[in-house]
């Protein structure tokens, strides 16, 4: 071992020493042994690089450029008071027609840069080629892109029917009053077609007014179908069609005596083979009513009252609706309104049948207290409620408060009430509570609490 405070010879000795390896105290990163330990780098401390002494500048005579640790900063243009390079004359040069046509799938994607897509859309204006591929690819991309509901729009069965009987109208077309009751049993039948067998026994509960109060029955999804069944059949057997009923006796002929009798009568609670006779049977109704001509008039009996099978007709498609959301809703479907035009006539038929109900409220003793008829010869004016139905179906109707056969008249007006359409139609289905149904409400408190009231006991099992 060399004494660490040796003389400068022998300091020089033991780095000519460290060249052949004999001495232990290079530097394994220097081959040459330069900055070993007791190099004047370690010994006399720092040595900045451009001063005598430090063997690493390069500066320096017998310096070693190869030994310098760390590189010296670069210095930048702006730093080193040089001119900037100009820009290129005449800005970018245009791309070539093979490089645009490889960027049309990605302008289609809206993945360009801004030049890229200036310069794409530059070129479709004066490449009619490019202009057709970028417009297959703008729809392609259409079609990637996933719709916001998987439903199908309620209106389109209507409109793809309207287009094809544009171009070629039935033989036989189906009477404007019969349309309702077969778009919405057409609806219905596209939600059962949907439902899983076990949804069939989803739990659903039928609701309605009576005497004033609020009633209800449960049953199933198969259930429900069985009751369309069995109330459609009123207007199957008025034309003549076979009664769903068959041999099975019903205690009555109003609808919920027949639905029950045909709940009973089955060995087994319904299950989705209800359809089939349900779907059926509709199909018949549609396909007679459509040869009937001018027999829109005969009446349908519903065991306590009748209707004209026109106004029947409306009934069932507005019962078929309603009965079509307790499903939509037991299976948590989605499910629409009937369309405005469908809608309109659902209401004037109930406002139509508001004074019968009227009359009937009052021989039963439910009318208000302080409600005093007036007698009014028949088709002469009496007080009148204004009914205002406001959104899709809307319209307005003078409802006669003191007779039936009384005219509704505007210089009578006592009252008026306004309600939106849909909901009007629950309170009608007695889904709505008649306290909680109206949306504006304006003079004779009394009238307005009876139709209210008689609204919802058109409802019924």
């Amino acid at each position: 071992m060399r004494d660490a405070h040796g003389t400068p010879d022998e300091n020089e000795n033991a780095g000519n020493a460290g060249n052949t390896g004999n001495t232990g105290n290079e530097d394994p990163g220097d081959p040459g042994g330069r900055a070993g330990p007791g190099s004047p780098t370690e010994r006399d401390g720092p040595v900045t690089p451009g001063t005598p002494g430090n063997p690493a500048d390069p500066g320096r005579p017998g310096g070693d450029a190869s030994a310098a640790r760390i590189p010296l900063p670069r210095v930048s243009v702006e730093d080193g008071g040089r001119a900037l390079p100009d820009a290129v004359p005449g800005g970018p040069a245009p791309l070539e027609h093979q490089v645009l046509t490889s960027l049309l799938g990605a302008w289609a994607l809206a993945a360009c840069s801004a030049e890229e897509a200036a310069a794409v859309e530059e070129h479709l204006g004066a490449c009619d080629p490019c202009a057709e591929e970028a417009l297959r690819l703008r729809e392609a991309v259409g079609l990637l892109q996933r719709p916001e509901s998987l439903d199908l729009d309620p209106a389109l069965r209507t409109r793809v029917l309207e287009g094809c009987l544009e171009r070629r109208p039935p033989r036989i077309p189906v009477p404007e009053w019969a349309a309702p009751y077969d778009a919405e049993t057409a609806r219905l039948d596209a939600l059962l077609q949907d439902i899983g067998d076990a949804e069939w026994h989803a739990p659903v509960r039928l609701r309605w007014y009576e005497a004033d109060g609020a009633a209800s029955r449960r049953t199933t999804v198969a259930g429900v179908i069985a009751h369309l069944l069995t109330v459609d059949g009123l207007v199957a057997v008025t034309l003549g069609l076979a009664d769903p009923l068959g041999d099975v006796a019903a205690p009555s002929a109003a609808p919920a005596g027949r639905t029950e009798a045909y709940w009973r009568a089955s060995h087994y609670p319904p299950t989705r083979a209800v359809r089939a006779p349900w779907r059926e049977q509709s199909h018949d109704i549609v396909r007679t009513v459509s040869f009937t001509g001018e027999a829109g008039r005969m009446p349908v009996s519903y065991g306590d009252f009748e209707l004209p099978l026109h106004d029947a007709m409306l009934d069932r498609a507005f019962e078929c609706w309603v009965h079509a959301e307790d499903i939509a809703e037991a299976v948590d479907y989605p499910y629409e309104p009937p369309s405005g035009r469908h809608l309109h006539r659902m209401i004037d038929l109930a406002a139509r049948m508001l004074p019968d109900v009227l009359a009937a409220r009052r021989r039963d003793g439910l009318a208000s207290p302080a409600a005093r008829p007036r007698l009014v010869a028949a088709g002469e004016p009496g007080r009148s409620l204004r009914l205002e139905i406001e959104g899709s179906g809307g319209g307005e109707w003078l409802i006669p408060l003191d007779s039936p056969g009384a005219q509704g008249s505007a210089d009578h007006e006592v009252a008026h009430v306004a309600l939106d359409g849909v909901e009007f139609c629950r309170l009608a289905a007695g889904h709505v509570p008649p306290a909680d149904a109206a949306a504006g409400q304006l003079g004779d408190r009394e009238a307005i609490r009876d139709v209210l009231f008689a609204a919802a006991s058109l409802s019924r099992m």
